[in-house]
């Protein structure tokens, strides 16, 4: 008979938990597959030479990537393969809008439900498969879009100050707290949205609107883009390309699928 999850943070506590990265707990799931002898990337053929052993230590490593390849080259099925070195459950604060460990609360939320309720502190658990997403780059995306931004809206119907943090309204990347998120085509991002980046990649946090505050985010990001894509729409800046850890050219002559 399966063990019942602890569904309070007092059970939770009981089980004498230890907190882990994103990167250290893919890079946990990689070794343990590679000493089982598992296949790594089952359905992904050609690339058992070249890409394939440039992700592994990618992962090893606990390093962002970047895919560089033209289209048709299975990139993106093979970020959306990452998910299977995610631990099929994790806990959360129940209802925290950035998946909040019960033993790191990031956000506002989260924090006030601790003070609030204490050992009584409802936790989820959220399935692999929720701890992915991906944002196909185009022209139109914003900082809301993929960092978030003040809800007037929800201040005025909650009747809270602008001062409160639980009024921002979270983009895609920060509800992707400790889970892998992941953007493709990266050079269609305009440059200023880039730059929005940067930040999250080097330091792990986000600002909002210049809100006096710093949330913490546990990430692992990817990217893909087409070199061809340099001329023509755009291109990576600088700063940010010197940013992402593991840049996998092997994909550019590659022949997988």
């Amino acid at each position: 008979m399966a063990t019942q999850r602890p569904m309070t943070l007092g059970a939770y506590k009981k089980s004498k938990p230890v907190y882990e990265s994103v990167k250290d707990e893919m890079r946990r799931n990689l070794i343990a597959k590679l000493k089982s002898g598992e296949q790594l990337f089952p359905g992904i053929i050609g690339y058992d030479q070249t890409v394939i052993p440039a992700i592994t230590n990618a992962i090893l490593s606990r390093h962002s990537i970047i895919l560089l390849g033209l289209r048709g080259q299975g990139k993106t099925r093979l970020i959306r393969a990452l998910v299977a070195f995610l631990d099929e459950y994790i806990p959360a604060i129940e209802g925290s809008p950035l998946n909040c460990h019960p033993l790191r609360p990031g956000c506002a939320y989260s924090h006030r439900v601790l003070r609030e309720r204490g050992d009584e502190t409802p936790i989820a658990w959220i399935h692999r498969d929720q701890r992915y997403q991906e944002k196909l780059a185009t022209p139109d995306v914003t900082i809301p879009d993929l960092i978030g931004d003040l809800d007037p809206i929800k201040a005025a119907r909650e009747k809270r100050d602008f001062s409160d943090e639980e009024i921002i309204n979270y983009g895609i990347i920060p509800r992707t707290n400790r889970g892998i998120f992941a953007i493709n085509e990266l050079p269609d991002l305009q440059p200023r949205i880039q730059v929005g980046l940067l930040n999250i990649l080097e330091e792990n946090d986000l600002q909002i609107r210049g809100f006096p505050i710093r949330i913490p985010l546990d990430l692992v990001l990817v990217f893909t883009a087409n070199p061809e894509d340099y001329t023509n729409r755009g291109n990576i800046i600088t700063p940010l390309k010197d940013r992402i850890d593991s840049q996998n050219r092997d994909a550019l002559s590659g022949h997988g699928r």
